[in-house]
């Protein structure tokens, strides 16, 4: 089986292109932003206890 070959190494202009276009779009590194929309988003889980009483997933 051939080995997969290995990967380029980064272009640092563009990397740092990148980071210029993330900081100019307001992101942050440490997901505090997609956490709290994605809360918003997706409905909490409802406990394995309180599925089984109303006959969810049988």
């Amino acid at each position: 089986m051939p080995r997969k070959p290995e990967p380029k190494p980064d272009d640092p202009e563009q990397s740092a292109r990148f980071v210029e276009a993330a900081k100019e779009a307001g992101t942050d590194e440490s997901g505090k932003a997609f956490e709290r929309v994605f809360k918003k988003l997706v409905p909490p889980k409802r406990s394995p206890k309180r599925a089984a009483s109303r006959g969810v997933g049988k």
